[in-house]
Parts: C-alpha cells; sequence; structure tokens
C-alpha cells in the first residue's frame, strides 16, 4: 500500500471522525464505516453501499483496509490453535485461540516482535526485542481470529511485554471497545505486564482493562534471576503498585505465577506469597511450567502444585491452577515460531 494511504484499522473511533473531517464528511460516517469494518469483515470500499459512490472512490484513494490470514496454523487434539502471521516487513508473530466451555473462546495477542525483557523461562525473549507492533498489526489478529469463529474474551498475553508498547496497546483498546468496532467489554480483555511499575500506573489510569502481573518468585533473589525487570523494580514496588492499582469495584489483579520444578514451587514461596499479596485485591493462577527445547526448567510434580493450591486457598486466596492448552502443538508463547523459522535457516 502507499505510504499515503491510511490503514483504517490504525484509528480509533475518535481519530476516524477527525480524518473524515478532513474530508469534509459527517461523524456519523464512521460509525458507518467502522460497522462495516467490523461487524461484517468487509475490506473494500466499493462494498459499503450505504456510502455515495463518489466517497467511496475517494476513501479508495485515501486509505485501505488491511486483511491478515494465517502463514501457518496448528491445530491441538483439544481444539487449541496456534496462529503464525507473517508482517508486511518480514517478520513474524504469534497468536493463540484457546476454546472454553460452551462454544467460547479467548484469543491470546502478541504486541511486539520478540520481547526486550529477558525472562530466563521464557522462549520469546530469546529472539530480544526486534520492534513494537502497531495498532493496526494487534487489531487484525482479533480480527483474523474472528473469521474462524466467535472471540469472548481477549488476553494480551502473547509474544512482548505489552505496557513497553503503551500507546499502540491503548490505541488497540480503544478500537476493540468501540460500539461500532470490536465491541468488546472492558471486563473481557486482560493485559498482562512483568511489572513496569510506572507504566501499570499510567495504563491504569488511562484506560480500563484487567490487569495481570506475571509474578513468578517469592523473593528477589529468584525473581533477580528469573525476570532481569525485577532489578528495577523489586518485589516491594510492585507490590505497592499493585495496592495502589486503580479499580473498579469488584475488580482484582490477576497473579501470574508460574511454578518451576525446585525453583519456586516449594511450601516456602506458598508462605511468602500470602504475605506479599497482603492487601491486595487479587486471585492467582497457578501455571505449572511449559517445558521446551533447550531449556534448563522443569516441570513442577503435580504433588507439589496440589499442595501450593491447597495452602493459598485455606488462607482465603483465590488460587485457580490453569490446565495447559496445545500441549501437543507448538503452543507456549515463540515455540511455533522459533520451530518454524528454524527450518529456514
Amino acid at each position: 500500500m502507499s505510504d499515503l494511504k491510511i490503514d483504517i484499522k490504525s484509528l480509533t473511533p475518535e481519530a476516524l471522525v477527525l480524518f473524515l473531517n478532513g474530508l469534509g464528511k459527517e461523524k456519523f460516517r464512521a460509525g458507518q464505516i467502522l460497522r462495516w469494518v467490523y461487524k461484517r469483515g468487509v475490506t473494500d470500499f466499493a462494498e459499503m453501499t450505504d456510502l455515495a459512490k463518489e466517497f467511496r472512490a475517494e476513501l479508495q484513494k485515501r486509505a485501505f483496509v488491511s486483511d491478515w490470514n494465517p502463514e501457518h496454523i496448528e491445530i491441538s487434539r483439544d481444539g487449541t490453535e496456534k496462529y503464525l502471521f507473517r508482517l508486511n516487513d518480514g517478520e513474524s508473530i504469534e497468536t493463540v485461540r484457546i476454546p472454553m466451555e460452551s462454544h467460547r473462546s479467548t484469543i491470546c495477542v502478541s504486541t511486539q516482535v520478540g520481547c526486550a525483557m529477558q525472562c530466563e523461562f521464557c522462549l520469546t525473549g530469546q529472539f530480544g526485542l526486534t520492534r513494537n507492533l502497531t495498532a493496526e498489526e494487534i487489531v487484525n489478529q482479533v480480527c483474523a481470529a474472528m473469521k474462524r469463529g466467535p472471540v469472548n474474551n481477549v488476553v494480551f498475553m502473547g509474544m512482548g511485554e505489552p505496557l513497553n508498547n503503551l500507546e499502540n496497546v491503548i490505541t488497540a483498546l480503544k478500537i476493540f471497545y468501540s460500539e461500532a468496532g470490536l465491541d468488546f467489554s472492558p471486563r473481557k480483555v486482560t493485559v498482562s505486564t512483568s511489572g513496569l511499575v510506572p507504566q501499570m500506573l499510567e495504563f491504569g489510569t488511562r484506560i480500563r482493562a484487567n490487569l495481570a502481573v506475571s509474578l513468578n518468585a517469592t523473593t528477589d533473589e529468584v525473581r533477580d534471576r528469573l525476570m532481569p525487570i525485577n532489578k528495577r523494580y523489586p518485589l516491594k514496588e510492585l507490590m505497592a503498585a499493585c495496592r495502589n492499582y486503580p479499580m473498579v469495584p469488584g475488580q482484582r489483579i490477576t497473579i501470574e505465577y508460574i511454578l518451576i520444578k525446585g525453583v519456586n514451587d516449594s511450601l516456602d514461596d506458598a508462605r511468602r506469597m500470602v504475605k506479599l499479596l497482603h492487601g491486595v485485591r487479587s486471585k492467582v493462577n497457578l501455571i505449572p511450567y511449559n517445558e521446551h527445547e533447550g531449556s534448563a526448567f522443569k516441570s513442577p510434580d503435580l504433588k507439589n502444585i496440589e499442595l501450593f493450591q491447597r495452602y493459598l486457598l485455606d488462607r482465603d486466596i483465590v488460587a485457580i491452577r490453569r490446565t495447559s492448552k496445545g500441549e501437543d502443538i507448538s503452543a507456549a508463547c515463540g515455540q511455533l515460531k522459533g520451530r518454524l523459522e528454524k527450518k529456514q535457516f
């Protein structure tokens, strides 16, 4: 596409109104265009038949609607689907559709090509950070997934650190929430962070979404090793940010905790977690480590998972054991990209 053309999927409803104002068009035209794009999946202005023919021709000259299809799809026995998308610059990202009960599904989207956080347990961190995704590249992951069935929830837990791409994530969320756009409730969207404390508080004051914090350790010593971001924002600062995070009544922060055998899965870790979460409106997702080729870490024993969860539950902490999905495909973040691109060299 010409650099002079603007992608409609890059624009919030407010930005689209301003764009159309520049063309001398009425405000309500924005809603018409958004409904064609997001409700009906139309990407050709010529098909937007409630717009005047001359207006459609003008839009064709000045704008376009991007449209994605996966380059590669893997489908698990449990129904989990993993998509590899090839970007315009040749880079690639992953998106996962996770099936839920009653024909519902959650889409896990990426926000960056690679990641700068270098978490020891995460394969994506081994790629390093190439670049941020644009708002339309985030939006298009959901649009492409919706072609294969309804999407009920969106989680920003794919490749990259969402709050390290704050502006594009917020722009994408405004498109997600638009009634004429994707029309998601903020209650159905969760944004995860490794613990970028200043960005957490800025994000919470600018837009609504559920927040998930990747904790993964109960001491600074272990977390420094697993997650280098802890050296900048140690546990004391991170937990203070969680306590001060702006939330509506009934809302809780999700604490993501990957259990790694012999590293952070002991009862002492469970005891320390209870203390860390004092005063934080939270629920805990316990996630058994998903082993991958080349990793020194191991999945925890089932007995240790159960003891850890029981200790939290007995102290009135909501603790959910997240079952692994897509174990027979490259479902862990970065696995599909890593495996396919290794074949090319």
